[in-house]
């Protein structure tokens, strides 16, 4: 039931200084007098923390700490809610909600304060996407991009493209439903233009998806080399931790170890692979096999080639792909040698090499960011593409000699597509642009 009432630790469990408990839906307030001891309604300041004593249902006090009500539709859910501030730990939260409970509460599901919230017209649905990628975030890079999502900047974006989608429908509804009015038919040039310019924001959008998955999932990088290039060395120096064996015996490496990595703010999925030979080892060579999957979903190859050897031909394919950066390894063994030079031993010309990768993967990303949001989920890829499909199918139908009527269909399928990411079109929206521009009434 949308409004029955839930109760939940909003923190995570364990031993910690403070704990919170968040209680939602219909008779909120109640609940929580009954677990305040409360026998009448006291002077309640909307959102103001109040020192009270927390009790179970046969008055045994539980703790004492700060409970503050937000009541609806002025709170996170849009209903009355009620935050417990309690101390941490398994006990005391675990007992506060047994309280809840026995006050006429229910768990809480997953996430349901953020579906009660989108639900409720708080959020709409990136921006709760937005709240999960915040929590999840684990790079300074990944927390700007889930705020921004959070702060509305693609939603304004996409309500945009769908404002100027229903503007299209109400001329062509006017066209179809008014060809006799007094002003003439509509221009069609007009509607063209129209269309064309949102079809060049979606466009716009759609360029932004593989960068804007690439942080939020964070990009995949892949050492790659022939056996003993010094993968493992330069893995590890870059984790700064011991995680990959190290041996001067070639082929040590037989699987791809991963590790996600905070790189100069930027996230980055680290991947250590078997050395790329012919081998007669049954194991090698299903860890090579493994090693040429991750080259093809690579991101970003950084192929290790000990400092002063050319390249052979496998290396020369592989150096000349788009995704690559040749890595020379071992540097403190061979002075004067060219290329990017790192050695794992010293640490010198790591930090090059961070400003390298860095660059390659997220250096267009602040431009996108200052021309439109971006795109963070394939979801949002996919209705995006939708919507311009359809846009595509209405393009002959919007001439001089088209069926309106047919046009105006793939136009509402064009706003169903966005309705999937922020709200639904009805036809009285619709029929309110027509009056309100084309006086229709008159």
């Amino acid at each position: 039931m949308l409004s029955d009432l839930i109760a939940a630790i909003a923190t995570a469990p364990g031993r910690s200084a403070l704990s919170v408990v968040r209680l939602s839906g219909r008779d909120a307030f109640v609940a929580a007098r009954r677990v305040l001891g409360w026998d009448q309604d006291p002077s309640i300041l909307p959102r103001r923390a109040i020192l009270a004593t927390f009790h179970e249902s046969d008055g045994t006090p539980i703790d004492r700490g700060l409970v503050t009500f937000f009541p609806g539709p002025g709170s996170y859910t849009g209903e009355d809610l009620v935050e417990f501030s309690c101390h941490g730990g398994f006990l005391v939260p675990g007992q506060l909600v047994a309280a809840l409970h026995a006050a006429g509460a229910r768990p809480a599901a997953p996430g349901e304060f953020t579906r009660r919230a989108v639900l409720n017209g708080k959020l709409d649905l990136i921006q709760a996407e937005a709240v999960g990628d915040l929590v999840d975030a684990t790079t300074r890079a990944q927390g700007r991009g889930a705020l921004r999502q959070l702060d509305g900047g693609l939603s304004r974006r996409l309500a945009d493209l769908r404002e100027q989608l229903v503007d299209l429908l109400a001329l062509l509804s006017y066209d179809i439903d008014f060809p006799e009015e007094d002003d003439g038919p509509v221009d069609r040039e007009a509607i063209q233009s129209l269309l064309g310019a949102v079809r060049a924001g979606i466009d716009n959008l759609l360029g932004t998806a593989h960068l804007g998955e690439r942080v939020r999932r964070g990009a995949l990088v892949v050492l790659a080399g022939r056996p003993n290039a010094g993968k493992s060395s330069l893995f590890n120096a870059l984790l700064r931790v011991e995680r990959a064996l190290v041996t001067e015996e070639p082929g040590t490496t037989r699987d791809t170890i991963e590790a996600d990595l905070d790189l100069d703010g930027w996230p980055v999925r680290l991947a250590d692979t078997a050395g790329l030979r012919d081998s007669t080892d049954r194991i090698e060579r299903l860890g090579v096999a493994v090693s040429r999957r991750y080259l093809a979903a690579a991101d970003l190859t950084l192929l290790c080639v000990e400092a002063g050897r050319p390249l052979d031909d496998e290396e020369t394919v592989l150096a000349a792909a788009g995704a690559t950066i040749v890595v020379r390894t071992k540097a403190d063994l061979h002075p004067g040698a060219d290329g990017l030079l790192v050695s794992a031993t010293t640490g010198a010309g790591l930090p090059g090499l961070v400003r390298a990768v860095v660059d390659r993967l997220f250096g267009d990303i602040e431009r996108f960011a200052d021309l439109e949001p971006m795109l963070t989920r394939e979801r949002h890829r996919v209705a995006l593409t939708d919507a311009d499909r359809e846009l595509v199918e209405a393009i002959p139908h919007l001439d001089g000699d088209g069926d309106a009527v047919l046009g105006a269909h793939h136009v509402r399928r064009a706003v169903a597509a966005l309705d999937e990411l922020i709200g639904v079109v009805d036809i009285e929206e619709v029929l309110g642009a027509i009056f309100e521009r084309f006086c229709v009434g008159k």
